[in-house]
């Protein structure tokens, strides 16, 4: 970097295609660029971005979030030190809370988005399930968010719920959200003009009823499924509020899984619309001085779909995903799964195992980035399918490069040290195998080889 300015380092990257063979025709080569001002920095990563989410429903099995499931420990512990998990999902609506424990036996092992013949069973939560929950959180070492059934149940079971959560998890609680995508609640549970205003007037009446029995009570929402407007609107009413800690909602890349264009093509291309949505989610998130997180997502709603959202194509859309998430000032990603849900990054159950999907390790390739800022980069003449991601932390430079595409790349940069570098890659995008996920060795060299369907972090 010889006659660089250290301040205002801008590193030009020159990129250009390989060609290759793919599917049988011949690909044209191309060249690409990008750019990092080393002097514009952006949002920093917080140390606790990585999430999951799971259904209420699942607390009606009390030894699934326990002590006793060391090997979900492990794997929470696997993908975050310092996680959060929410609770929610459809079936929150479905759920009640008793003050006495149950003496009969839970109606399922595990459950999670795609396991339908639950989603409209009610259970039943109780201070067990709260209690192992809490010794589960303490153990991995996450925190809470969790969701009340504000949809279908009474306002007097929801506050009695919510003084025992409150009670119980302690500090590890990050707030309450009331009910499960409310903008989905037209024809469903209420009327078809429900509106965002009908909600903010249910939602402020059991806001009140919970505050009345815990004063110090922390509230995030409103939690919709994908209507921009409810998150801007319960922004703009947050300021009547002083316990309103977080804004929150969901994202789901296409679906629903039964449809035709829910494809594995389509996953690998942007979305056209996540970075208007998030454009307007954060100046909304900024005007209120809030934090956003989309706290239930994945790549397909209604559970994901087989050979695309269980594949190597999911792993590195999942990295991607966050990423662009932590770019625009989110502070966290919650995956939603459960059960033998397709996408779920964690699928079975106790007493028949537990596995990491492929999705599992692109949240584990995002949370590298932990406490990383991102520095300003503009990527020019690549494929859609290629994004490339700067960051600094402390006096250390780090580059990730997201090759979503079938075709490998060469990047050219300025760099006087041997880089370390670790890699997520597999055999073809629709591989439901284990990825490969390990440090490579990177030449002395100002050429950078990526390979096709791969994500790569090189510190530098």
């Amino acid at each position: 970097m010889k006659g660089m300015n250290r301040r205002d380092f801008l590193a030009a990257l020159a990129a250009t295609t390989a060609a290759t063979s793919v599917r049988g025709f011949a690909q044209s080569t191309a060249s690409a660029q990008l750019t990092i001002d080393r002097a514009i920095t952006g949002p920093t990563i917080p140390l606790n971005f990585t999430g999951l989410s799971y259904e209420t429903a699942q607390l009606a099995n009390p030894a699934f979030f326990s002590t006793e499931n060391r090997v979900l420990i492990n794997l929470f512990r696997g993908l975050s030190p310092q996680g959060v998990l929410r609770l929610g999902g459809n079936t929150s609506e479905f759920t009640t809370w008793s003050p006495t424990n149950l003496t009969t036996p839970p109606p399922f092992d595990a459950t999670g988005p795609a396991t339908h013949q639950h989603e409209n069973i009610p259970t039943t939560n109780t201070p067990r399930a709260i209690k192992n929950l809490r010794a589960f959180l303490d153990a991995t070492n996450w925190t809470l968010i969790y969701g009340l059934n504000a949809a279908r149940g009474t306002i007097e079971n929801a506050v009695a719920e919510a003084i025992a959560v409150h009670q119980i998890i302690g500090p590890r609680l990050l707030c309450f959200q009331l009910g499960n995508e409310p903008d989905a609640w037209r024809n469903r549970y209420r009327p078809a003009t429900f509106t965002y205003q009908d909600y903010a007037k249910e939602w402020a009446k059991l806001h009140d009823a919970i505050v009345a029995k815990i004063p110090n009570a922390k509230f995030g929402g409103p939690d919709p499924s994908n209507k921009v407007a409810y998150i801007t609107g319960f922004a703009a009413d947050a300021h009547s509020y002083n316990d309103i800690v977080l804004l929150t909602g969901h994202y789901y890349t296409m679906g629903p899984a039964s449809s035709p264009k829910s494809t594995l093509e389509r996953l690998l291309d942007p979305d056209p619309k996540l970075a208007a949505n998030l454009e307007t989610i954060m100046a909304s998130a900024r005007a209120a001085h809030l934090p956003y997180r989309m706290t239930e997502g994945n790549s397909c709603w209604d559970g994901g779909k087989p050979g695309v959202s269980d594949t190597l194509a999911s792993a590195l859309w999942c990295a991607d995903m966050m990423l662009q998430f932590a770019q625009a000032g989110a502070v966290g990603v919650n995956l939603h799964g459960g059960g033998e849900g397709f996408y779920t990054p964690i699928a079975g159950s106790p007493s028949t195992g537990l596995v990491a999907r492929p999705e599992y390790y692109g949240i584990q390739f995002a949370q590298q980035l932990s406490g990383h800022t991102f520095l300003k980069t503009t990527l020019t003449g690549a494929s859609p399918r290629v994004n490339a991601y700067a960051f600094q932390q402390h006096n250390r430079r780090s580059l990730v490069v997201i090759n979503k595409d079938d075709q490998p790349l060469t990047l050219t940069i300025p760099t006087r040290t041997e880089p370390k570098a670790v890699r997520l890659t597999g055999p073809a995008f629709d591989s439901k195998a284990k990825p490969d996920y390990n440090p490579i060795t990177v030449p002395r060299t100002a050429h950078l080889e990526i390979p096709a369907r791969s994500a790569t972090l090189y510190n530098l």
